[in-house]
């Protein structure tokens, strides 16, 4: 019945393509079963019927330079984007040596640290086996940079580059995204996704409708992967400092916030003076 309902919607689509004088490329349709990987087994080995041809179901597919499996598990994507990463990184150590250390680091920015860091929000809560395979690109990146052996400590030139882990990276990403939705700086579609405490009026006589935060609805789940969500509960720890409540994020500047990440985050690899 679903794959009925999945045809008519998609001739549908066609339907209105061609009203408008353009065809829907069949031969390009991607189709995917999203299911734990104890029911995968159960699931049908056909696809929607797309004009006369039928779609074969994939394991992983792409949307918006994003590869999505079946399981939710991001694996295909941690396996792509490291690929990627590590055939530039070898690329560039071609011309280390002919290029300044300020110039090598800018192309180290553009080149890999942008692919690590698009749409690195999806990765929050992924094993900690596929974080450390993202991680080591940033440290073979940053070994290149520094120009530092494999048997050299790691944490110091992550430090002298201003750079983040992986993981507090993407908290840093979650971070930003909800400061800037709650204080409606961010698209509308973003904004609706987040409720102050404050705002909720059974809840504004208690202490927490004071401390700027924001409610974290329940949610029920069919995968490992789709846990309670992230934004409001790493927002709520991470910008504990910042009690502002201007929509301008000057407030929340680059050093500032770099520099209040770091110390957390980092706190126990730096020595107070």
């Amino acid at each position: 019945m679903f794959l009925s309902v999945v045809t008519d919607c998609v001739n549908a689509v066609a339907d209105w393509m061609r009203s408008d004088r353009l065809q829907l490329n069949s031969d390009k349709m991607e189709f995917m079963w999203c299911a734990t990987v104890r029911r995968q087994h159960s699931l049908p080995t056909v696809g929607p019927l797309i004009g006369s041809s039928t779609v074969t179901p994939s394991s992983a597919v792409r949307n918006l330079g994003v590869y999505i499996d079946s399981g939710l598990t991001m694996q295909s994507h941690v396996r792509q984007t490291v690929s990627r990463c590590f055939a530039v990184l070898r690329q560039l150590r071609t011309v280390r040596r002919q290029v300044p250390t300020s110039v090598f680091q800018s192309l180290i920015d553009a080149l890999v640290l942008s692919r690590l860091d698009y749409c690195n929000s999806l990765l929050f809560g992924l094993p900690a086996n596929l974080i450390q395979r993202l991680q080591s690109v940033q440290n073979a990146a940053a070994r290149l940079i520094c120009r530092i052996r494999r048997s050299e400590h790691i944490t110091p030139a992550l430090i002298s580059l201003h750079w983040l882990h992986v993981p507090e990276r993407i908290s840093f990403k979650l971070a930003v995204m909800t400061y800037r939705s709650i204080h409606g700086t961010s698209p509308s579609y973003l904004q609706s996704c987040f409720t102050r405490v404050s705002d909720i009026t059974s809840r504004r006589r208690l202490r927490s409708s004071t401390s700027h935060r924001v409610d974290v609805p329940p949610v029920r789940f069919w995968c490992h992967r789709l846990k309670r969500p992230a934004s409001p509960r790493r927002t709520c720890a991470v910008t504990r400092g910042f009690q502002t409540t201007t929509q301008d994020l000057s407030v929340f500047p680059f050093l500032q916030r770099h520099y209040h990440m770091t110390r957390v985050l980092l706190s126990p690899f730096i020595t107070t003076v």
